[in-house]
């Protein structure tokens, strides 16, 4: 059952289902004590009056039985108008039957003891009061059947019942209308949703919402403020990426013509080396914005132990050639195997461009560090060069996308630090630089364990 309104509204009727059975159950039960207890008195005021009859010697014993009076409920009440007559015996104390009304059974109605009790008399149940009176030797017995009772008892509830069961439809068309009506501030919401068109990321307007979709309108806000950030990002993206491929490109195709009107050899190799020089650059840069684009989606979820230790090695491994190329030497950490639970595809991307970006600022026949410090509770993974290293005036900006610094490689892409701060940020370590002594700089990765 997935619709809301029909739940509710199916509970709603339940409830006032229960509540009404509950209430029936409570109408019947105090009915029939409310009956009884009149009844009951009407026993007790017959039997004292035909006792008090015989008393007094204002009627034969014989006959006084046939006085008991029809029993009549008042004009008012729900049991207006309701009437039958009592049944009533007379006694001896030695055991014999002196009188009785037309309407009582020949079997004696009660025993022995005075006042109220039940009793079985040719197979009906029988409530009777039963009166001694000493002074003349016998025993009044009055009383009605159960049978009289139950559908006294009957008639009213059903009277009282009726009513309401013809209400119910009425109550649930009503509830379901209240729903209807509770409900439409969803349905607003809805409809303004989907009016909207695809570049509409305004915030909703939640102050004249109901109080409990207040959290429902703040959040889709939130979700609003996130996608146009992340449109920006995409917009910015876009735009920085084709005005820097636009550069090498143009180059390329600049060095391309003028190799094909090359007048000497030496003239069309030193075309032919920037074409590759522009080549080389525009690769680079390709790879990373196809990494950029992997990190800026990506989330740490495929985490599992990897050994830190041989993860530096082989991104080590991976780069040695480009080291080689600018006579720049690789040291890896010696430290031996360091367990870790983290995403390994985004450790690497985030550790392959530090040094990438360190083997490109290292200058000729120096030396790229990596050292691997494993504590209790933090892993630390540095990369120190001995390059020109950072200006104090471009720390805060090093790593915006495609910004470059002052002292940055000619042939960078300003990328590499925004992917490694992207993917350090999904594994939830830190990214911080710090100048190195006797020149240069060093990047730390810090994670803490789990």
């Amino acid at each position: 059952m997935n619709s809301i309104r029909v739940r509710l509204f199916l509970i709603l009727l339940l409830a006032t289902g229960v509540v009404w059975l509950s209430a029936f159950f409570w109408i019947q039960h105090s009915t029939r004590a409310e009956v009884e207890r009149v009844l009951d008195a009407r026993l007790a005021e017959s039997g004292q009056m035909v006792s008090s009859l015989i008393s007094d010697r204002r009627i034969d014993v014989a006959s006084a039985a046939t006085v008991v009076p029809d029993f009549k409920v008042a004009d008012d009440g729900p049991m207006a108008g309701y009437s039958h007559r009592l049944s009533c015996q007379i006694w001896s104390l030695e055991g014999n039957l002196v009188g009785r009304s037309a309407s009582a059974p020949t079997d004696s109605l009660s025993g022995q003891a005075p006042g109220f009790s039940s009793n079985i008399v040719d197979g009906e149940e029988w409530r009777v009061y039963t009166v001694i009176n000493e002074e003349l030797g016998v025993r009044v017995m009055v009383g009605d059947s159960h049978t009289v009772r139950d559908r006294l008892v009957r008639d009213v509830t059903t009277g009282l019942v009726l009513p309401a069961l013809m209400i119910l439809p009425v109550l649930a068309g009503l509830i379901w209308l209240s729903l209807q009506r509770g409900l439409r501030p969803f349905d607003r919401l809805a409809e303004g949703l989907a009016r909207r068109t695809a570049d509409d990321l305004n915030p909703i307007a939640i102050g004249a919402m109901p109080r409990e979709i207040r959290p429902v309108g703040a959040a889709l806000n939130g979700l609003f403020s996130r996608v146009d950030a992340a449109r920006e990002r995409e917009k910015a993206f876009t735009s920085f990426a084709a005005h820097e491929l636009k550069t090498p490109l143009a180059g390329i195709k600049t060095q391309a013509q003028v190799a094909m009107i090359a007048p000497d050899a030496a003239t069309r190799t030193t075309a032919l080396r920037h074409i590759q020089r522009g080549v080389d650059r525009t690769d680079r840069m390709v790879r990373q914005l196809l990494a950029l684009a992997s990190v800026d989606g990506a989330e740490a979820g495929n985490v599992s132990s990897v050994d830190v230790c041989e993860l530096v090695a082989d991104v080590v491994g991976d780069l040695a050639r480009l080291a080689g190329a600018k006579d720049v030497s690789l040291t890896g950490p010696d430290s031996g195997p360091t367990p870790f639970t983290t995403d390994p595809v985004l450790l690497t991307v985030a550790l392959r461009n530090v040094i990438e970006n360190a083997i490109a600022v290292a200058p000729q026949g120096s030396q790229v560090t990596i050292t691997l410090e494993s504590a209790r509770q933090r892993l630390q993974i540095c990369v120190l060069d001995r390059g020109p290293g950072i200006a104090d005036s471009d720390r805060a900006k090093i790593t915006d996308r495609f910004f470059r610094g002052a002292s940055a490689d000619a042939d960078g892409t300003g990328l590499g630090l925004a992917i490694v701060k992207t993917a350090v940020k999904r594994l939830n370590g830190t990214l911080t630089f710090c100048a190195r002594p006797g020149g240069g700089e060093s990047v730390s990765l810090t994670f803490n364990k789990t």
